[in-house]
């Protein structure tokens, strides 16, 4: 656990923000999201990795680079000259994985790399992906009596949206721990931050929990939109909440690159 104790920041154009301690896991990633665009980080040790999601401006993945690292700390400059000071620490099993920092300027909006995105249309458009009944190629992974299923990709902007199938042929609920894309080498080698880039959902429609038993769900992620470059891989991933029926489902760069323009209807 962190023993740091509580920082608050120094200042530079505005009094920066309070901010908090921070654990860290080298197996999940944890999101800090801010206000504005990140202009600058600075890690107080090479054994925290941290990176810009890729096609968002204001958010920020960090993953520790070995287990059980020595505590350290983080500074991070946004855009409108704020700082903020993170201790870090490690813990296999964080307490938090998404921090969230209000904009009061700009609620409801994630600043993409050329602007703001409005979250209501991005709802609306989610919906629209979730009731296609269009033909299009499924992917799938099954294993333990669960499916993932891929059995669509949309886009519309600067959104991809990826819409998943869920299935439990078991008499055992599946508590969803996470459900996460990332982009990874296809020949894996040491590990580094370029090594496996997490895309994050800037809404998921809609927000479920729990696949109950003998029952399915469909569920829409809706991405930044990313390209995959050749020898790497996009990798879906199903993790169950405190159990370990858990689902990789994988695609070669030219298969997940195949998307079709959003129905209109």
């Amino acid at each position: 656990m962190c023993t740091l104790p509580f920082i608050a920041s120094a200042q530079l154009v505005e009094p920066a923000a309070l901010t908090q301690e921070i654990e860290i896991s080298y197996s999940k990633t944890t999101t800090l999201v801010f206000p504005h665009p990140v202009l600058s980080v600075d890690r107080g040790s090479a054994d925290v990795l941290a990176q810009k999601a890729k096609g968002v401006e204001n958010v920020l993945q960090l993953k520790a680079a070995q287990e059980d690292f020595m505590e350290t700390n983080l500074t991070v400059i946004t855009k409108g000259g704020m700082l903020y000071c993170f201790p870090l620490c490690y813990n296999e099993h964080p307490q938090l994985l998404t921090l969230s920092f209000t904009a009061k300027d700009h609620p409801g909006k994630l600043v993409l790399d050329d602007g703001l995105v409005n979250a209501e249309e991005v709802q609306r458009n989610a919906l629209l992906a979730r009731g296609d009944r269009s033909k299009a190629k499924i992917y799938r992974q099954e294993e333990y009596g669960i499916s993932l299923a891929l059995t669509g990709r949309y886009i519309q902007d600067d959104i991809i949206y990826y819409r998943v199938r869920l299935s439990n042929e078991t008499p055992i609920g599946y508590d969803i721990g996470q459900l996460r894309f990332f982009v990874r080498d296809q020949k894996r080698s040491k590990r580094t931050a370029s090594q496996e880039l997490e895309i994050l959902p800037v809404a998921v429609i809609p927000d479920a929990q729990k696949i109950a038993p003998h029952s399915e769900l469909t569920v829409v992620y809706a991405l930044p939109k990313f390209t995959i470059p050749d020898k790497k891989n996009l990798i879906i991933e199903l993790v169950e909440k405190g159990g370990g029926r858990h689902l990789q489902l994988k695609l070669k760069s030219r298969k997940a690159a195949k998307v079709i323009s959003l129905p209109t209807f």
